[in-house]
């Protein structure tokens, strides 16, 4: 299992949209996460708009594509990138660049 943290950035002004969004995740995006190998998942939003996203996987890179393949994932996506700030790959989904762990106290 993999550690993977990730960052995106949020705009300031929807915030709490974004919030409000993730109280409900959709049932069908929970469970299509789950059956690409996403465990332990966790966002954390800072006040400036820094999402930081932690999750541990088996393989991070077939996660992302096997959420990709998922109809409800274009959907999911398509309703959030709104609230993003400029996203290099145009979608939150694929914009995701892993930062290096350097150290980790079991």
């Amino acid at each position: 299992m993999h550690r993977v943290c990730f960052t995106l950035r949020v705009k300031p002004d929807k915030i709490d949209e974004y919030k409000r969004v993730h109280e409900q995740v959709w049932p069908e995006m929970l469970e299509a996460l789950t059956r690409h190998g996403w465990r332990n998942y966790s966002l954390f939003l800072r006040h400036d708009g820094l999402l930081i996203g932690y999750c541990e996987t088996p393989d991070f890179e077939a996660a992302v594509e096997g959420m990709q393949r998922e109809p409800i994932n274009a959907k999911w996506q398509a309703s959030v990138g709104h609230l993003f700030e400029a996203l290099p790959e145009g979608a939150a989904d694929k914009s995701m660049s892993p930062i290096e762990e350097v150290f980790h106290l079991a």
